[in-house]
């Protein structure tokens, strides 16, 4: 609506229009790539990762610690984002002349009218899960009692939707098991069969080989060995599946990580980030498909920044490998 505001304004499409259209459409589709490394839930690599650790070591990655490590890296990432392409390379230089976009906003939200009943009951249930996992570590480790994993969280808020009624006289509720059929039910057999490979992968004794192999790698620094799996892993995931790439790649740097005597969080973390992280292409991510079948961005337009963008976060990832992940995973 705001880009065919734009069309309609009387002076045509002119440049600085076709910069801001742009810069309208990759923002929405990288600030989705980035904002789904803030949280564990945020983006399905995470969600292996965690699944892998668990799986592999017998222990979890808290909500609260990823989100300490997560949301840091998405804010500096976004701040990164509009300075490369409002200000350097899609300068759109609208000024006030932007009035229209926000009144389009406005339009959009009184259309949506006052929240309903059921919209505040899975809101609340909402925040209360988000709670839940931002407190849990700490109250684990202050009452032995409570021993609830974010697992757990997630399926207590889901068996509460379920049992939220919307119209009891008539046994209606705010999610029944007709709602689930419309679920990516895909998504979850890939995440099981990735941690099947993954399992078979350790049973074979991929990962012991690997870390026997890399062991010769000792003296080197710790950030040129994950920046150099950051790397790979960030230009890899534009021309196959993020979720594909991190069910294969665990293994590998866990075997790396246990032939070079380190915690595993030291490189699973940062090459888990890194596939987020993909800003070139348009088959790298779903966001950055969608954006591009909208016509408005070309494929050299979306390489143009994404270069940049990929380096910045290689060298960003680097360096929290190297400070902030040792301080926050041990």
């Amino acid at each position: 609506s705001v880009i065919d505001l734009l069309r309609n304004d009387g002076d045509g499409f002119t440049n600085g229009d076709r910069n801001f259209a742009l810069s309208i459409m990759l923002g929405i589709a990288y600030s989705a790539n980035i904002g789904g490394v803030a949280t564990l839930i945020g983006t399905p690599p995470n969600m292996v990762m965690a699944g892998f650790i668990n799986q592999q070591y017998e222990t979890s990655i808290s909500f609260f610690r990823w989100m300490m490590l997560g949301i840091p890296f998405a804010i500096i990432m976004t701040a990164i984002l509009y300075v490369v392409m409002v200000k350097w390379m899609y300068p759109n230089h609208l000024g006030h002349d932007a009035e229209a976009g926000k009144l389009v906003i406005r339009q959009e939200l009184q259309k949506l009218g006052s929240w309903s009943p059921d919209e505040k009951r899975v809101m609340g249930v909402f925040l209360f899960a988000i709670l839940l996992w931002t407190i849990r570590e700490p109250m684990s480790k202050q009452f032995s009692w409570f021993t609830l994993s974010d697992t757990g969280v997630a399926m207590l808020a889901a068996l509460l939707i379920f049992a939220l009624p919307t119209d009891l006289k008539n046994m209606k509720f705010v999610l029944d098991w007709s709602d689930t059929k419309t679920l990516p039910w895909g998504i979850l057999i890939l995440f099981g069969g990735g941690l099947a490979l993954a399992d078979g992968m350790s049973d074979a004794g991929l990962i012991d080989v690997i870390g026997n192999f890399v062991h010769t790698l000792n003296n080197w620094p710790l950030w040129v060995i994950s920046g150099f799996l950051i790397l790979v892993v960030l230009f890899m995931t534009e021309l196959m599946s993020n979720v594909a790439l991190v069910t294969i790649f665990l293994p590998v740097a866990a075997g790396i990580a246990s032939g070079l005597g380190i915690p595993f969080q030291h490189l699973l973390i940062p090459i888990t980030m890194a596939a987020s992280c993909a800003f070139m292409l348009p088959m790298a991510t779903p966001p950055n498909a969608i954006v591009f079948a909208s016509g408005h961005v070309k494929v050299r337009q979306m390489v143009r920044i994404g270069v940049v963008l990929n380096l910045i976060s290689v060298l960003l990832l680097a360096v929290l490998a190297a400070t902030l992940i040792p301080y926050l995973f041990g």
